[in-house]
């Protein structure tokens, strides 16, 4: 392992993980491994969550690593790790919470379309289940989560934002840190990971219509598959004849 990201869901993430790629430092773990197999994935964070994590096994050959659940760990990776480099990736507040609303945050909280048919998939997926109830435990849990607070205010969802980067800046030797967003341009990021700077632009990927789909769209899925499986009845609304 040779980067680290310590930076919230929602901070170009996604776009992090392909700019470190494209320098070199592949595969990066994100969350789309987790969520990619639940069945292999779920048993190893929920370890991590119950304090006994087995990094080796869950990031296997990967160089570098960013968003959750991986950065809700940053403070016990940058020890495991000691010669990795950390990336924090920062983003202003007003702009993240407006990306939070509809999709991480979303889907735990409110009354959207996401909240309520993730919370239906939790019926009937055990293994989602399993994850909504090891994501609750790492964000929104008041002794646990690290994203726990007043959430509902902007200012307060802005303010668990705050917490956690200044956290960060604290935690990890400064020496060993970049605060980072794709908008700084390649540079700073080549000059601290020691890289050449590539000639075409940093990319920017736009995921929150993709995680809409994921996380919809599988749970849509998922219901329609249970509802497919179901006993047909013989007769019509409340036993009348057909």
């Amino acid at each position: 392992m040779q980067v680290i990201g310590a930076g919230l869901p929602r901070t170009a993430t996604t776009t992090q993980m392909v700019v470190l790629e494209q320098l070199g430092f592949a595969p990066c773990y994100h969350m789309r491994d987790l969520l990619g197999d639940l069945e292999k994935g779920l048993p190893l964070w929920e370890a991590v969550a119950d304090g006994k994590p087995d990094w080796d096994t869950i990031f296997g050959d990967a160089k570098s690593t960013v968003d959750w659940p991986s950065a809700r760990y940053y403070e016990q990776l940058i020890d495991y790790y000691p010669d990795a480099k950390v990336l924090l990736s920062v983003r202003e507040g007003t702009s993240w919470v407006r990306s939070m609303r509809p999709t991480v945050w979303g889907m735990f909280h409110g009354d959207s379309v996401m909240h309520h048919v993730s919370d239906a998939r939790t019926v009937i997926d055990p293994l989602w289940k399993r994850y909504v109830a090891l994501m609750t435990h790492m964000n929104w849990d008041e002794q646990t989560g690290a994203m726990a607070g007043d959430t509902f205010s902007d200012e307060g969802l802005i303010a668990v934002m705050d917490n956690w980067n200044e956290t960060v800046k604290a935690t990890v030797p400064a020496e060993r840190l970049l605060a980072w967003y794709p908008s700084d341009g390649w540079e700073p990021l080549c000059d601290f990971l020691e890289v050449d700077v590539p000639a075409e632009p940093v990319p920017h990927l736009n995921d929150t219509a993709s995680f809409n789909e994921g996380i919809v769209g599988g749970a849509l899925g998922a219901l329609n598959d249970w509802w497919e499986q179901r006993e047909r009845p013989t007769s019509g609304l409340h036993g009348a004849a057909l």
